[in-house]
């Protein structure tokens, strides 16, 4: 990962907190300040009760009749002076009163918690008798609280877009940088496999060279199939109907004779033989190519290599299974990633090669199925069936 995208990581990570952190502090404000408005809307409402209790004056009774009937968003509820509920109460769900006879008492329990500090009207000095009004939260104050939420929701979604729209563009510059250094490579190979393909006509032309052309002649196909595999990355390649047995059955041949004789590969063709889907040969032979070379890695020289194919409905399964050291449970999730490797030569890109080459080309998928240190490793392979992949 490259510091450029660390930096943007970074950045992204600072915005929210600088960004949740503002409206949290600003919503806490907000919410104070509409609590304490409110709170003086209760008092001025319990005021205008005291009045239409005390007051014979008739302008005083309707001033308070009308800020009475103005309070049409703040609940309260009235208890005596031993908290028992009156059964007075404004601003809550008639029916649920009437249905429900726990339910003002759940109230009140609500509203102690929210402001355990009501407001009191004292009726009689002698004996004592007052009615106490607690209060809950405004539909406007819930609003208020959950404006943080709903806020680092939005946060969240816009970083988490932010961050897949960084994704892949970076891995878009990748996949550019790999196509391309791929094409140039190859066409870099050209021009000598070129000049090598002349001399070997010459050779031939001269006569006494009958042992060396062939062993020339395949180093050069060699080469040339090389090329070919470099000059397909970046493009879509033409997906033919071929059997996979084949490919699977050369491609172990060819690496079956450059290993020692202490390596033993087993391959069983049988459930696939007659099987036809859609493959680019280079391609394909390339990932089976990695997958092998990587296992010969891991047996170091000494054990086993199986190759194993099976079918269902809809995918053709290919396993790749070593008896080498296997990898570390830390590494299973690294191994595809370009420029990682566990040798003390190489780039890393084979297995990142090999996926893209699976997924991106052919549509299946390439992962690691099994792996345990000191057991061994199987590589899976999923390719997709097209209707007529049973026909001879």
């Amino acid at each position: 990962m490259s510091p450029q995208w660390l930096n943007w990581k970074i950045v992204l990570t600072c915005i929210a907190i600088v960004l949740v952190s503002g409206t949290i502090f600003y919503s806490q404000y907000v919410s104070g300040k509409i609590a304490r408005e409110e709170r003086k809307n209760v008092e001025a409402w319990v005021e205008a009760q005291r009045t239409i209790l005390n007051s014979s004056d008739s302008a005083s009774i309707n001033l308070a009749t009308k800020i009475s009937t103005e309070n049409t968003r703040i609940p309260i509820i009235e208890t005596n002076e031993q908290d028992s509920i009156t059964g007075n109460h404004i601003n809550l769900d008639s029916q649920l009163v009437q249905a429900d006879p726990g339910y003002l008492k759940r109230k009140l329990a609500e509203f102690k918690r929210y402001n355990n500090k009501p407001i009191v009207i004292v009726l009689k000095e002698d004996p004592y008798t007052a009615n106490r009004y607690y209060y809950g939260e405004s539909d406007l104050q819930k609003e208020v609280q959950l404006y943080p939420l709903v806020q680092l929701i939005i946060v969240a979604l816009f970083i988490t877009i932010a961050i897949l729209a960084l994704q892949t563009s970076y891995r878009s510059a990748q996949n550019q940088l790999w196509a391309s250094m791929a094409k140039e490579t190859a066409h870099q190979l050209g021009t000598p496999v070129s000049s090598l393909q002349g001399w070997l006509e010459i050779l031939k032309e001269r006569g006494g060279n009958q042992d060396i052309v062939p062993e020339i002649t395949k180093d050069i196909n060699r080469l040339l199939l090389i090329t070919d595999r470099f000059g397909k990355i970046g493009s879509e390649p033409q997906l033919e109907m071929h059997r996979p047995a084949d490919q699977m059955h050369h491609m172990m041949e060819y690496m079956k004779k450059r290993t020692g004789g202490q390596v033993s590969f087993v391959f069983d063709d049988a459930p696939i033989r007659n099987m036809v889907i859609l493959l680019s040969p280079p391609l394909f032979d390339w990932v089976l190519e990695n997958l092998i070379k990587n296992a010969l890695d891991a047996i170091e020289g000494n054990g086993s290599i199986t190759i194993s194919a099976e079918t269902n409905e809809k995918y053709l399964l290919i396993d790749v299974t070593d008896t080498g050291k296997g990898i570390s449970k830390t590494n299973v999730t690294e191994v595809f990633k370009p420029g990682f490797t566990t040798k003390k030569r190489g780039w890393g890109l084979g297995l990142s090669l090999s996926k893209r080459i699976i997924e991106q080309y052919h549509k299946g998928k390439l992962f690691v199925k099994w792996s345990e240190p000191g057991k061994g490793t199987t590589f899976r392979i999923i390719l997709p069936l097209p209707p007529q992949a049973m026909q001879a």
